[in-house]
């Protein structure tokens, strides 16, 4: 069911999505500054190439003293924003019984969009 849920999704908007992470991410890594900021926005994007039958997990180190600062940055930057279009998203596909299983995936988007740093999509 993830299979068909997936390909469902990817048809539907995913793709694009997934595809701008991973540019904005790319472009992100054009500054060193950028690279851990990057590299997180390439982990939502290809987390959200194929979000069904995954779930988000925290890491062991997730609220180390950098990892909390990163988010921090990232919540303020970025984070909001992302989780905000994941919200809207989500809250759109519940009008139709079939897009709530699409809109169950945006939900579980929305905290690795917050806090992206010391958590992973498995």
């Amino acid at each position: 069911m993830s299979i068909f849920g997936n390909v469902i999704w990817l048809i539907f908007g995913g793709l694009i999505a997934a595809l701008g992470y991973i540019l904005g991410g790319l472009l992100l890594c054009l500054t060193v500054i950028g690279i851990p900021f990057g590299m997180q926005s390439m982990k939502i994007g290809f987390a959200t190439l194929a979000p069904f039958g995954k779930e988000v997990v925290e890491m062991k180190e997730a609220n180390s003293t950098l990892r909390i600062l990163f988010n921090l940055v990232w919540l303020i930057l970025f984070g909001w924003e992302i989780a905000l279009a994941h919200l809207l998203s989500a809250l759109i596909l519940t009008i139709t019984v079939l897009g709530i299983p699409f809109a169950k995936q945006h939900f579980k988007l929305i905290p690795l969009s917050l806090f992206p740093f010391g958590r992973s999509l498995i």
